[in-house]
């Protein structure tokens, strides 16, 4: 399959960070978010963006000029309809989700490929919204994506061979590495990090020791780049807890219960950097 245009729904860091990801990469991009403002400020954040590269010498003023010729601010879901490949980039939400796939499938090509960035809600469930769930699949950056080699490519029940190696080609001509997963609560990365961030927030809810000697003990003695309680606020409480609920219940197995204390911090909407406010003050 030729690439030539991606549309990518949902205007915040994840999508943004996969717009940078494939306009570097030499593909148009068509950048859509039901907040107008949030829109027009994600094409200020992605320019800003490249001009760290520019200020740091990874890539010319130049290259970072054609990077953004190649992004369009796109407010109508009409516009997708010349794309090869729309990802859905929204919140950890399944309604909000399967909205938005609606309305992907009603203006896709017929032959486009129509992915999903979840971090943990099925394939497979998204993919009955479709007509043609065939052409569904999951496609799961990691944050920040222009720096993550990752990408988990998921196979729901429904999913083509057809769309699922085309799929591993798209992540590979961004220059990321693509892992084949099946479809699973959390997948591979997310069943395997985020319970061990939320046993994180166990040892520290249960007073065994302080945020800070938590994340040393991890950096120091497991030789992780970044502490768990760190990373759950790069990643953002309610993602985390999103995620937990999600393998929780559908693995319906208690030791995936969230900690209460993630639960509190996120109910007092403490999320992390994105409020200056989680485990530790931004």
């Amino acid at each position: 399959m030729k690439f030539e245009t991606i549309g990518i729904v949902g205007a915040g860091q994840m999508g943004i960070g996969i717009a940078q990801a494939c306009a570097t990469a030499g593909l148009d991009v068509m950048l859509n978010d039901v907040d107008a403002s949030a829109l027009t400020r994600s094409v200020d954040r992605l320019s800003a963006s490249f001009d760290r590269l520019v200020s740091k010498g990874k890539i010319t003023s130049g290259e970072a000029a054609g990077a953004m010729t190649r992004v369009h601010a796109a407010p109508k879901l009409g516009a997708f309809a010349a794309c090869d490949v729309l990802i859905e980039a929204a919140t950890e939400n399944v309604r909000i989700k399967q909205q938005i796939l609606q309305g992907l499938d009603a203006v896709a090509n017929p032959d486009a490929i129509v992915a999903t960035n979840t971090s943990s809600v099925s394939i497979t469930k998204l993919a009955a919204t479709l007509a043609d769930p065939s052409r569904f699949v999951g496609m799961h950056f990691f944050n920040p994506v222009p720096a993550m080699a990752l990408v988990e490519v998921i196979r729901g029940m429904q999913t083509s061979d057809a769309t699922f190696d085309a799929t591993v080609v798209l992540a590979e001509r961004l220059g990321k590495s693509a892992i084949q997963v099946k479809n699973a609560p959390g997948f591979v990365v997310n069943r395997i990090l985020v319970p061990m961030i939320n046993e994180a927030v166990f040892v520290l809810q249960e007073g065994c020791a302080g945020a800070e000697e938590i994340d040393a003990g991890m950096r120091l003695g497991a030789n992780h780049p970044m502490g768990p309680l760190a990373l759950a606020d790069l990643i953002g409480l309610d993602t985390v807890l999103s995620i937990m609920e999600v393998i929780h219940r559908d693995l319906n197995d208690t030791k995936y219960r969230p900690a209460p204390l993630l639960r509190e911090m996120v109910d007092a909407g403490c999320l992390g950097r994105k409020t200056k406010q989680g485990f530790y003050s931004y």
